[in-house]
């Protein structure tokens, strides 16, 4: 019962608590990733789906670019 009092009354559990679940949090997130990559690895891209990630279309991180540097 201490460690329960501990855990949720002091500043340094709580902190402790927070950590905790952050590094649980971001284990399963690492195990469900590779098991999705390993399981979809020779994905197509479906008509009207883009190549690369959420993050290269939201930003155009892509590498090839309509702009043309000649002049």
């Amino acid at each position: 019962m201490e460690f329960i009092n501990w855990l949720f009354g002091t500043r340094e559990g709580v902190i402790a608590l927070f950590v905790g679940g952050f590094i649980i949090a971001a284990l399963v997130a690492l195990l469900l990733e590779r098991s999705t990559s390993k399981r979809f690895y020779n994905h197509e891209p479906k008509e009207g789906e883009e190549e690369g990630g959420f993050f290269d279309g939201l930003f155009h991180l892509s590498d090839d670019s309509d702009e043309g540097d000649a002049q």
